[in-house]
């Protein structure tokens, strides 16, 4: 057992019984947000949970910023919540390296290409170092087949694993932290939402309204849905980020999208709020009735909050997304018809126009059953076990 802080950890080693004390997470920033959004979460699990010392590499550090205002974008290296955040920039990809810069686990998010020199100061070390690549979550099945695949390095004596989050145990499984279904439990059984509503401006009138939070692409239908929502026989509070879909949003008002501004049309009120840190976004999800989310981090964050979502998926070529957003709905237990074809509208996966006007009264109605649902669905994610802690027992396997 060994001590950080005030908390005791576990003793992390391989079947050949070599300590993994250390941990350098590569990020390249592709999707403003999802990308540092995972891999800041990962971060500070690691070091919090598990007591690894943790070095987050990240190319781009005022996407960080928004998201921890701690972060100092002009700092190269910087401590934030017991993190070591180095900012990588484009000359370490031709920078010098030795075995004692390598971590005992290397985890690249996404398929980023850490730097040349960096993997070969990782074949020169003694005890050669875990290197993972993290996969995006998908549902697909093809997944399963390759979660936690070798892929020995083609001149160096170096073997990197593939690791897919998922849902179910032929994967890894979503990233959870010990504690938060707990603190989104006594969040709610103390009524802390409607103050912490109260605290980004939304007034007492319009917490009565059905409480939507908006994340989503600029690609997302979002005119036909405002349209829905202002002939809604029930009031609609839409919050949404700012930053988030400026044109429409801005279109909607009549005024520029900054935190504050707010304008009321029919059936809906569209409020936008100041952009949040990742645990008000938290808070954010738990207080609404329905969360439009988008990409990955938001969407993993919108299924531990138990309510009611719909996701605005990553825009591929050749439409692979709607493969990938098919694939999820199939699996999503709590889903009804209702809720798979907006979901699919929402990403132009919908074969034909649909009403949305008329999609969206059913689905207004099924909001009680599918709140249910979404609750239900948290303990079939919470059977899968959480993503870091499998992959720390994979890694305890790995000679």
């Amino acid at each position: 057992m060994r001590r950080v802080g005030t908390a005791m950890f576990s003793e992390i080693r391989t079947a050949a019984g070599h300590p993994l004390r250390t941990l350098d997470l590569f990020c390249k920033v592709v999707d403003n947000y999802g990308d540092i959004g995972i891999c800041w979460r990962l971060a500070r699990q690691l070091t919090h949970e598990h007591g690894l010392a943790v070095r987050l590499w990240v190319d781009d550090l005022i996407s960080f910023r928004r998201l921890c205002p701690e972060v100092d974008i002009g700092a190269g290296l910087q401590q934030v919540q017991a993190v070591t955040v180095r900012h990588w920039r484009a000359q370490d990809q031709d920078g010098d390296f030795s075995a004692a810069d390598v971590a005992d686990i290397v985890i690249e998010f996404f398929g980023c290409e850490i730097p040349p020199r960096y993997v070969e100061a990782m074949a020169q070390r003694a005890v050669r170092p875990l290197w993972f690549n993290l996969e995006g979550l998908s549902a697909e099945e093809w997944v399963e087949g390759c979660h936690t695949l070798p892929s020995p390095h083609r001149s160096l004596k170096l073997t990197k694993y593939f690791f897919f989050p998922g849902f179910n145990r032929k994967t890894g499984g979503l990233s959870v932290e010990a504690d938060l279904l707990a603190r989104r439990q006594a969040f709610l059984q103390q009524g802390e939402d409607r103050a912490f509503l109260a605290s980004l401006g939304v007034t007492e009138q319009e917490m009565q309204g059905c409480k939507v939070s908006l994340f989503c692409y600029d690609y997302a239908p979002l005119p036909a849905l405002f349209s829905a929502w202002q002939d809604s026989a029930l009031p609609v509070t839409c919050l949404v980020p700012e930053g988030v879909a400026p044109a429409a949003v801005e279109q909607f008002l009549g005024t520029a999208a900054q935190a504050g501004a707010s304008a009321t049309r029919g059936a809906l009120t569209l409020r936008v709020l100041p952009f949040v840190p990742q645990p008000d976004y938290d808070k954010l999800l738990w207080s609404c009735d329905l969360n439009f989310v988008r990409g990955e981090d938001s969407w993993v964050r919108g299924q531990w909050a138990g309510k009611p979502f719909i996701w605005n998926i990553y825009q591929q070529d050749k439409n692979l997304h709607h493969v990938k957003l098919n694939a999820f709905l199939k699996i999503y237990q709590p889903a009804t018809a209702e809720l798979i074809d907006l979901a699919r509208a929402w990403n132009g996966a919908y074969p034909g126009e649909i009403d949305w006007t008329t999609s969206w009264t059913a689905l207004q109605q099924d909001l009680p059953g599918l709140t249910a649902g979404a609750r239900q669905w948290i303990d079939t994610l919470l059977a899968n076990g959480d993503f870091m802690t499998n992959l720390l027992s994979f890694a305890r396997r790995l000679d």
